[in-house]
């Protein structure tokens, strides 16, 4: 992951924990008014969801693979776009400031008709921003990852979340070398690279020519490799860093 991506997705993340700690709030006091016996469905429902949710954030924020972000990316997404249309079922089209000073019954007495409706209001629209934020990071996630694939990393589904990159950067931590499988190239943990015969530069391909030898110098910060050509045999220990 680089440091943009890592950011965002840090940034997402707790904003979702926020977020879902108010559903919560909202929900436990719903709970308290009506559970067992009245709204029971929609008050469970509105517990589970950002309980779970919490939960699994603060797991993945820890340590994570790209597959499992996707996978629980999905899970909570269609979780909450459910809370959501739970929220349109219950409340309806009814304008909260035209219920007055009516009550709600509950298991205690009665509340604010027009309270209890802001409030629910306030769930659903909610309910709403966490399910669009949690569909664009799993596409985020599933985009980057595919790209990483093309790039030549092809178990970036299995290797650390951090090693994700954003969009016009490479694979792999942040001042960390990436070489990606070029045909023909020798590859090393350290260091810049002799390469073959031809390789893929920044605008296209590198031609080789005669006498000098190809170079890769790993880019850092997601930047891409700077290949470079010089005259005669170039070893890797002549040049290792």
């Amino acid at each position: 992951m680089t440091i943009l991506f890592r950011n965002l997705r840090a940034f997402g993340y707790v904003t979702v924990l926020i977020l879902a700690g108010g559903v919560l709030g909202i929900a436990s006091y719903f709970a308290s008014q009506f559970l067992p016996h009245t709204r029971f469905s929609y008050t469970i429902y509105s517990l589970v969801a950002p309980s779970v949710t919490i939960a699994v954030l603060i797991t993945l924020l820890y340590d994570s693979r790209p597959w499992i972000d996707a996978l629980f990316l999905f899970i909570m997404t269609i979780s909450w776009l459910g809370k959501f249309n739970i929220c349109v079922d219950i409340n309806g089209p009814a304008d909260c400031y035209s219920l007055g000073s009516s009550r709600t019954q509950t298991k205690h007495g009665t509340i604010s008709s027009k309270a209890f409706c802001y409030e629910a209001k306030t769930l659903e629209a909610v309910s709403w921003s966490i399910f669009i934020i949690l569909m664009f990071f799993l596409i985020f996630v599933i985009a980057l990852a595919n790209r990483s694939q093309v790039l030549g990393w092809p178990e970036i589904w299995y290797e650390d979340i951090y090693d994700l990159p954003w969009f016009g950067e490479y694979p792999g931590y942040p001042g960390q070398p990436f070489y990606p499988p070029y045909p023909g190239a020798e590859f090393q943990n350290q260091g810049p690279m002799v390469g073959g015969p031809q390789m893929l530069g920044n605008g296209g391909v590198v031609q080789h020519q005669p006498g000098h030898s190809i170079i890769i110098w790993p880019g850092a910060n997601g930047e891409p490799p700077r290949i470079e050509q010089r005259p005669g045999i170039v070893t890797h220990n002549t040049l290792s860093l």
